[in-house]
C-alpha cells in the first residue's frame, strides 16, 4: 500500500488521500521549494471530505497508478482541505472562475512555484485528466513565454477583483424604496409552486429567508401588513416544502446540502454543520412568527442529528457526514420498497401514500427517498384520518426505520472542529432556545461556548480555526472571528452573563487590529500576520454562508448598541456604504447586508431590563420575533453603561431605548413589546 506525506495530517479529507499513489504534499513551503528546485508546475487540488465528485475523481484518477505516475513525474502535487484553508480555496476558485466562468469541487489549479495560478478547472474524467496533464507539461516545457502570459493576465485579474473600492460614505439611512427594489429583485426569482428559487439545483439559502422574515416584519411595522402577507406566504411555502422534501431526513433529522432538482426531492446527500446551524436559526425564528408544529419538529430533528452524529465529547461540533457510504451516494438514506413493506407491514399503503413510495417516484436503482407532497393537515383531509393519529403512526414508522438504518454502514464522519461553523451552530441552538425554552438546547449551548472559549480562543483575543485530536491549529480567518463573536453576543442575550460580551469584544478588537483596512472601511479575510496568496481579499458577497464582512458589520452594529460604543456602529454603517452600490445588481448575494440595511431603516432598540425578575422578562421578550433590538439586563449589578444608572430600587423595569434615549420604563413584557412594535 502506498503512503504519502498526508499520513501526518489530521484533516479527514487529506487522510482520505494518504494512501494514493500520488505523491501528495500538504499545503506549505516544502512543496513550493521542491517545485522551484526542479522547475516544475504545482498542482493544487482542493476538496472536502463530504464531496461526492471529489471521491469520484480520487477513485478514477488519484488511485490510478498510471495517472499518478504522470502527476509525480511532471508536477509537484498538493492536496488542500478547503474547509481548513478557505484562504487558499478563495484565490484558486477566483482563478478558475476567471478561466472558465464556473467553479466547484474538486478544484484543480496549476501554479508556478511562486503559487501564481496558470490554469485550472474542476472535475475531469480520467482520460481527459491525463490529456490535460500531458498538454500542460508540454506547454510548460516548450512555450514558457505563453505560460507566463497566462500567469500575468490571471494575476492582474485576481488583483483587480480583490481590490476594495474607494467610495464616499454618508450618514443617510436607506429609505423604504431602496429596500423595496432590493426585495422585488429577490422576489422575481421565487418558485411559487415549490418554494425557494425557480431553478435547480436548489440550495436552502437560509440567510435569504432570514432577510425576508425581517422585511415582512418591517412591512407590518410600517403599517403595510397586506404587503407582508405575500412575503410570509413564500417563506412558509419554502420552509414547508424543504421540511417535507427529501432534503430533510425525517428518520434522524438534519438537512442535506442541497436538492439536485426543483422540488426538493433528491438531495446531494452530505449533511453539513453550517447548513444545519443556519437552518435551526431560520426555523426557530419562523416559528416565532408562525408557530407551526412542522417548524418545531424540524428544529428538534436537527438537534437529534447534531447531538447523535456531530457533537464531540468535549462539546465541539464536527463538520459533516459524507454523501457516500459503501462507495455509493445516498446508500445510507434510501430504501427499497421491499424493506419498507417488511418494516411497516399493515400500515404500508398509508405510509407509501404519505412518503411517495410508488413507481412514478422511484429514485435510482429501484430505491426511494422519503418525500412528502402534502403537509399533514392536507394529507389527513385527503385520507379522512385525524392528524393526531397520523402523528402516532409516523412516530412508529420512523422508529422502525431508524432501527433498520442503525444496522447500515454509516457515511464517513469529518471530525475536525472549525471555529466559524461552530459559531453558526452555536447561534442556531441559541435561537432555538429563545423560541422553545428547551433546557437541553441551553445545555448544548453552554458546553459548546465553553469549549470554544477554552480550546480555540487565546488570551490576546485571537482564535484558532481548527481543532482535532486535542490540538488547535491554523490561525483563524475573519469568518471564525465574526461568527463566534455573534454567537457570544446572542449567548449574552439569553444568559445576561457579561463574560460573553467581554469575549466577543476581545475577538472584535483583534480583528480591528489585524484585519481591518481603516481607509477602505472593510476587513480582509486574512490577518496581517498571515501570508497572502497572490492577493489579499476582502469577502463581501453572501453565499450559502454569509460573507465574513457582512457578519462582522452586524457584530459591530449589535455590540455597539449593547456597549454604547458609537464607533462600532459608525464602522458598521460605513461598511454597508461600501457595498451598497453592488446590492441591487445581485441581491441574493447581499441579504445579510440587507439585514443591516433593515436595522438602519427600522427603529433599532436597546432593550434594558433591570431587577430581580430580569431573567423572566428576558425570556418573555426572547420568545417574540423582534429582530430590530438587542437585549441587555441584570438583576443587581452590571458593568454596562446602559444598565448602571437603571439598577435602582426593587421593581423590575424594562427600558426601551433608541440610541441610548429611553422611553418611560414599563413593568411588563407586553408593554415593552407594544413600544417596540408600534407602527411608525
Amino acid at each position: 500500500m502506498h503512503t504519502n506525506r498526508l499520513i501526518n495530517e489530521t484533516s479527514p479529507y487529506l487522510l482520505q488521500h494518504a494512501h494514493n499513489p500520488v505523491d501528495w504534499y500538504p499545503w506549505g513551503d516544502e512543496a513550493f521549494a521542491k517545485a522551484k528546485a526542479e522547475n516544475k508546475l504545482v498542482l493544487v487540488s482542493i476538496g472536502y471530505s463530504a464531496c461526492h465528485w471529489c471521491h469520484v475523481m480520487e477513485h478514477e484518477s488519484f488511485e490510478d497508478e498510471e495517472v499518478a505516475s504522470i502527476m509525480n513525474d511532471y508536477y509537484v502535487c498538493i492536496k488542500v482541505d478547503r474547509e481548513e484553508r478557505p484562504d487558499v480555496d478563495q484565490v484558486y476558485m477566483d482563478a478558475v472562475q476567471i478561466i472558465s466562468g464556473r467553479g466547484g469541487w474538486p478544484l484543480n489549479c496549476f501554479t508556478l512555484p511562486d503559487a501564481r495560478p496558470v490554469y485550472g478547472a474542476t472535475y475531469f474524467p480520467k482520460d481527459n485528466w491525463k490529456q490535460l496533464l500531458l498538454n500542460l507539461y508540454n506547454l510548460h516545457q516548450k512555450e514558457t513565454d505563453k505560460i507566463m502570459e497566462f500567469v500575468t493576465d490571471l494575476e492582474k485579474g485576481l488583483i483587480n477583483i480583490s481590490k476594495i473600492p474607494t467610495v464616499a460614505v454618508t450618514d443617510v439611512k436607506p429609505d423604504f424604496k431602496t429596500l423595496e427594489e432590493f426585495t422585488e429583485k429577490i422576489s422575481a426569482s421565487f418558485d411559487m409552486t415549490y418554494g425557494g428559487y425557480n431553478y435547480s439545483p436548489k440550495f436552502p439559502m437560509p440567510n435569504n429567508y432570514e432577510y425576508l422574515l425581517y422585511y415582512a416584519y418591517a412591512l407590518r411595522k410600517s403599517g403595510r401588513a397586506e404587503e407582508a402577507k405575500s412575503i410570509d406566504a413564500h417563506i412558509n411555502l419554502t420552509l414547508e416544502k424543504m421540511a417535507l422534501g427529501g432534503i430533510y431526513d425525517p428518520v434522524e433529522g438534519g438537512f442535506a446540502r442541497y436538492s439536485t432538482d426543483s422540488i426538493w426531492k433528491a438531495p446531494h446527500f452530505e449533511k453539513m454543520l453550517y447548513d444545519n446551524g443556519q437552518l435551526m436559526s431560520l426555523y426557530s425564528n419562523a416559528y416565532k412568527v408562525n408557530p407551526k408544529k412542522l417548524y418545531k419538529d424540524v428544529v428538534y430533528g436537527i438537534h437529534n442529528f447534531i447531538t447523535s452524529n456531530l457533537t464531540s465529547p468535549e462539546g465541539g461540533f464536527f463538520c459533516a457526514l459524507d454523501a457516500d457510504s459503501e462507495g455509493k451516494e445516498g446508500k445510507y438514506y434510501v430504501w427499497t420498497k421491499e424493506e419498507l413493506q417488511e418494516l411497516i407491514a399493515d400500515d404500508f399503503p398509508l405510509f407509501a401514500a404519505y412518503y411517495s413510495i410508488n413507481e412514478a417516484d422511484v429514485w435510482e436503482e429501484d430505491t426511494y427517498i422519503l418525500f412528502s407532497k402534502k403537509n399533514d393537515m392536507d394529507f389527513c383531509q385527503s385520507r379522512n384520518i385525524e392528524e393526531i393519529e397520523l402523528e402516532r403512526k409516523k412516530e412508529k414508522w420512523l422508529h422502525a426505520l431508524a432501527g433498520r438504518r442503525s444496522k447500515r454502514v454509516m457515511p464517513g464522519l469529518d471530525d475536525k472542529i472549525l471555529a466559524s461553523w461552530n459559531g453558526l451552530m452555536l447561534k442556531g441552538y441559541i435561537d432555538a432556545f429563545k423560541a422553545f425554552k428547551e433546557p437541553d438546547f441551553l445545555s448544548v449551548v453552554l458546553k459548546n461556548a465553553d469549549f470554544i472559549s477554552k480550546k480555540l480562543m487565546q488570551e490576546d483575543g485571537s482564535i484558532y480555526r481548527n481543532y482535532k485530536n486535542g490540538k488547535a491549529t491554523i490561525s483563524g480567518f475573519l469568518d471564525d472571528y465574526a461568527f463566534v463573536a455573534q454567537a457570544f453576543i446572542d449567548l449574552y442575550e439569553v444568559t445576561f452573563d457579561e463574560k460573553w460580551l467581554v469575549l466577543s469584544e476581545k475577538l472584535v478588537q483583534h480583528t480591528l487590529a489585524h484585519f481591518y483596512d481603516a481607509d477602505k472601511y472593510l476587513f480582509y479575510y486574512t490577518s496581517d500576520e498571515q501570508q497572502a496568496i497572490v492577493a489579499r481579499k476582502a469577502e463581501t458577497s453572501d453565499n450559502v454562508i454569509p460573507a465574513s464582512n457582512s457578519a462582522m458589520a452586524i457584530v459591530l452594529h449589535s455590540l455597539g448598541h449593547i456597549l454604547a460604543k458609537e464607533d462600532y456602529i459608525t464602522k458598521a454603517n460605513k461598511m454597508l456604504c461600501v457595498v451598497q452600490a453592488n446590492m441591487i445588481s445581485y441581491p441574493q448575494g447581499y441579504t445579510n447586508w440587507g439585514i443591516l440595511m433593515l436595522h438602519q431603516y427600522c427603529n433599532f432598540y436597546e432593550v434594558a431590563i433591570t431587577g430581580k425578575q430580569a431573567p423572566m422578562f428576558r425570556d418573555k421578550l426572547n420568545v417574540v420575533y423582534m429582530p430590530n433590538k438587542v437585549l441587555l439586563g441584570a438583576e443587581a449589578k452590571s458593568n454596562l453603561e446602559l444598565l448602571k444608572p437603571k439598577l435602582v430600587g426593587e421593581r423590575t423595569l424594562i427600558y426601551v431605548c433608541e440610541n441610548k434615549t429611553c422611553k418611560m420604563p414599563v413593568s411588563s413584557a407586553p408593554e415593552a413589546i407594544t413600544q417596540i412594535e408600534k407602527v411608525v
